[in-house]
């Protein structure tokens, strides 16, 4: 994610992006979540804390791959020659019994081959009549068979800690016999908004209120990232309205309060202040990087030790720190070892762009693809980081390295998907 965010040297003592998130993730990991067991059929998106074996071989015997017949190679040489049925196996049903010279049981996929046979006649190249059938082609040795232990063993290390879950790891974790997964605890992020401006959607008769929308966007963003949401609404610029909340994500134990306003060093700007007086110790307070300068980052031992992420009110800029920070935070309090790595795409510019500045520029954008099938991204007109309308329409940011020179339509860029 830090990929076109070298550590440029900033003015006014703004933090790069790269930097800043390093911290982030440093204190993340610092703070790695405890490890607890979770139903396999629950484990979506979940990262594992430990390493898994199989507690079974797969597939447990020798298994039929189609339908047919269960016969030995020999006896479909020449074809035509009769051979008499002697039973059937099906899945979950095995024949008990031996094949012979001359005979042939009815088989279905998946079913356990029977001893005795060693190949499998599929019923489309076979003439059934009565109690017999027949091999309309010769079917040589091992046909359609798979055998035991062909996808794996038990004992075989297959899924190590730190793998997030897919539903095709889960299916495979299910397989090796495993009930239960060692997973990391989702971390608790709990969400504030700030401000007596802010009116919850649906609110009539005030026609000076904000709609608080940001509190729902970013609980939205962190959990769709694997964390559990408290969300403690808004807020008034009051100490004890703000203490109230930071109490509240305190009893509900979470690991992180994400603040989103109040974070400036205005009158009714709070958040700091308290976050003092309650023993914070900050680490950064602004980062070179548009939209999202004032993002706030901080540590909390009161007790037990939660951190604090302190979003700009801004409604875009709240959502581009969301994605930039709090994302692979969330991946590295659950011991996730990829939270943080490059998901930078590259596309070709739609338009021409201006030489940049000493901050880490974030252009919303669309995304379309030219006539040979390329990745085309064009910025939205209008870029003032309240307009919600815009980011909507926004598929991608176009990352601008700090002082990065003029760009032009064609040229290769950097984006990330939102």
């Amino acid at each position: 994610m830090s990929d076109p965010a070298d550590a440029a040297p900033t003015r006014t003592g703004m933090l790069p992006v790269a930097e800043a998130l390093s911290i982030v993730l440093r204190i993340a990991r610092e703070h790695r979540t405890m490890e607890e067991r979770v139903p396999v059929g629950a484990c979506d998106g979940r990262v594992l804390a430990q390493d898994l074996v199989s507690l079974r071989t797969q597939p447990p015997y020798d298994a039929s791959a189609m339908d047919g017949f269960a016969i030995r190679a020999a006896d479909s040489d020449p074809p035509g020659k009769p051979l008499r049925l002697i039973g059937e196996s099906a899945a979950g049903h095995p024949f008990k019994g031996t094949v012979g010279p001359g005979e042939a049981i009815r088989i279905s996929t998946g079913a356990k081959m029977p001893q005795g046979a060693d190949t499998i006649l599929m019923q489309e190249d076979a003439e059934l009549s009565g109690s017999m059938v027949a091999a309309c082609v010769v079917v040589r040795p091992d046909r359609h068979i798979r055998r035991a232990g062909r996808d794996f063993r038990i004992g075989d290390a297959l899924l190590t800690a730190g793998n997030r879950l897919t539903p095709g790891s889960i299916a495979l974790a299910g397989a090796m016999n495993h009930a239960i997964l060692p997973v990391f605890r989702k971390p608790r992020f709990a969400v504030l908004a700030t401000g007596d401006e802010l009116a919850p959607p649906g609110t009539v008769g005030d026609p000076d209120a904000i709609i608080a929308t940001n509190n729902y966007a970013v609980a939205a963003l962190c959990r769709r990232a694997g964390a559990e949401v408290l969300e403690l609404g808004i807020a008034k610029d009051r100490p004890e309205s703000v203490h109230a909340a930071f109490d509240a994500a305190d009893d509900w134990g979470a690991d992180c309060l994400v603040t989103i306003g109040g974070a400036s060093v205005g009158v009714h700007d709070l958040i700091a202040g308290i976050s003092a007086e309650r023993g914070a110790k900050t680490l950064f307070r602004k980062v070179a990087l548009r939209p999202g300068k004032p993002f706030t980052f901080s540590t909390l031992d009161r007790g037990r030790r939660s951190l604090i992420a302190g979003l700009p009110g801004n409604p875009i800029s709240a959502l581009v720190c969301a994605r930039l920070f709090l994302v692979p935070m969330i991946a590295a309090m659950q011991g996730d070892p990829a939270a943080g790595e490059v998901d930078v795409e590259t596309a070709l510019l739609g338009a021409d762009l201006p030489a940049n500045d000493e901050r880490q520029d974030h252009l919303r954008a669309v995304l379309t693809r030219d006539k040979g099938g390329r990745l085309v991204v064009t910025p939205l007109g209008d870029q003032d980081s309240s307009l919600l309308a815009i980011y909507a329409q926004a598929q991608a940011l176009i990352i601008r390295a700090p002082f990065a020179p003029s760009a032009y339509s064609g040229e290769i860029c950097s984006i990330l998907r939102i």
